[in-house]
């Protein structure tokens, strides 16, 4: 190679493959939280003025779902176009949840192989409000998740209920 090629080729952390795992992991640990709720209490159980955990997963469907259309084809809903914005359709039982959750899962997973890998360091602006690297978006809705799941951890410890290890992403 040479020196100009050399310097404009970032190395790589994480290969998008790499990528997708990690937040799958993280993924099946939050959908084992879902499931570790009692039906009502995933809906009304709050602490502290916080949200219901079912609120929460609302938000992360609500920006992993449109947010996979905008990374594959760079179109972005408005940010208040974005599903967990309209309370009207979010799911009245766990089952509806889970099945939300396993149908965003498996969109992710259709859409993955679609984005060229030149396309996660692209600037780009989700949701026509956040600029950057496509990337720091896919690291925003993890880190997002993770913040939120812990909330949902302390509300099963508050309910008497054991949680799923955070560590176990498999």
């Amino acid at each position: 190679m040479n020196s100009q090629t050399e310097s404009t080729i970032a190395p790589a952390i994480f290969t998008p493959e790499a990528l997708l795992e990690h937040w799958q992991g993280h993924r099946r640990v939050t959908r084992r939280m879902i499931e570790a709720f009692p039906e009502d209490e995933l809906f009304i159980y709050s602490i502290g003025g916080m949200r219901p955990f079912s609120a929460m997963v609302m938000e992360f469907i609500g920006m992993a779902e449109p947010g996979m259309d905008g990374v594959a084809t760079g179109n972005w809903n408005a940010v208040n176009d974005l599903p967990h914005h309209a309370k009207n359709v979010w799911p009245k039982t766990k089952k509806e949840l889970l099945q939300r959750w396993d149908d965003v899962t498996e969109k992710i997973n259709r859409l993955w192989p679609q984005i060229p890998p030149q396309r996660f360091n692209e600037n780009d602006k989700a949701f026509g409000q956040w600029e950057g690297p496509v990337y720091s978006f896919i690291n925003y809705w993890i880190d997002n998740e993770i913040h939120h799941r812990g909330q949902a951890y302390v509300y099963l410890r508050s309910l008497g209920i054991e949680p799923p290890a955070f560590y176990d992403r498999s």
